[in-house]
């Protein structure tokens, strides 16, 4: 049986050292992300690995939209599955609008009088989802009428990608490097409504179907999968259930402040998903009860780093 061992903190300690001194400690918290670390880094240099980056929560709002659109810009990620939210959040700053700093608890009677939403102590400005509809609508209009008869979620999304001048839009980038955007729950966000809105007159038909065909062939042809996710709710559980055929992940790190207690996915931890063949017995995996918005850039500066230091060795 191993001791604990201290953490020794230094000045100009890099974030990297930090964590290699939390998984040299190995327990509590600071053992999990330690651990989460050396997960991410595994799956980011092997290059059997296929990556799924699943985002529940207000992850573009809360201010990782750059972190996830270098990830996909560097190649660490094969494929996102997300909520609506985040989509339609990455293309409110596309299209100009910004998430604003307030305060909560807040007065909301007053906020929807003055025509802005709230997401905890981020605001949106209301115009910026009358700006985002009228930008759906003229996507939609260019798209052939044939495209529209049959089109999947991911394909949607990876349309819309395109059309961004955004350089630092998720959907523009992700479009550009050919990582599919799965959306399960996509009806169920202010664009969702756009789309329902417009095909009460046009025709649109979104077929969820095709994006379970195109995300099952992606994990069924990985030599290993893995999975970094953020938060939980439907996303979570759609990227665990396409590697139930494979007999499950290869490797997880989960990120989520919900609790285990009620018995919900979104705070059970990964161990419970090796029951139902979703993670392997043998797979690498760690659960980090936290904030997202907070570990997950920790973690992926820390990995970054490393992967830094092991070319210097190389070269």
């Amino acid at each position: 049986m191993a001791y604990v061992q201290q953490m020794k903190i230094k000045p100009r300690m890099t974030v990297g050292e930090l964590l290699e001194e939390m998984d040299k400690c190995g327990v509590l918290g600071a053992g999990k992300l330690g651990s989460g670390a050396k997960i991410i880094f595994n799956m980011f240099t092997d290059p059997g690995f296929t990556v799924f980056l699943s985002l529940a929560g207000p992850a573009v709002a809360g201010g990782l939209r750059l972190v996830i659109r270098d990830l996909v810009e560097m190649n660490y990620v094969d494929a996102i599955i997300t909520t609506g939210a985040n989509i339609v959040h990455d293309l409110v700053e596309a299209l100009g609008y910004r998430h604003l700093k307030g305060t909560s608890p807040v007065n909301d009677v007053k906020l929807r009088g003055k025509g802005i939403g709230r997401i905890g102590d981020i605001y949106v400005e209301q115009k910026a989802f009358e700006a985002l509809e009228k930008s759906a609508y003229r996507i939609l209009d260019e798209l052939p009428e044939r495209r529209r008869e049959r089109i999947a979620v991911y394909e949607l999304v990876e349309e819309i990608g395109k059309k961004l001048k955004d350089s630092n839009s998720i959907l523009a980038k992700a479009a550009e490097h050919n990582v599919k955007i799965f959306s399960p729950a996509f009806l169920d966000s202010m664009i969702g409504l756009n789309l329902w809105t417009y095909g009460q007159i046009n025709k649109l038909r979104v077929d969820p179907m095709l994006d379970m065909n195109k995300l099952m062939e992606i994990a069924m042809e990985a030599k290993k999968t893995g999975a970094i996710i953020l938060g939980g709710g439907v996303p979570k559980h759609h990227v665990l259930v396409a590697n139930i055929l494979r007999e499950g992940m290869d490797a997880a790190v989960q990120i989520t402040m919900d609790r285990p207690e009620p018995g919900g996915l979104s705070g059970a931890p990964l161990e419970e998903a090796i029951s139902w063949r979703k993670i392997r017995e043998t797979g690498q995996f760690v659960t980090i009860t936290g904030d997202m918005v907070t570990y997950f850039p920790l973690l992926i500066t820390a990995v970054l780093e490393k992967i830094e230091k092991s070319k210097d060795k190389r070269s």
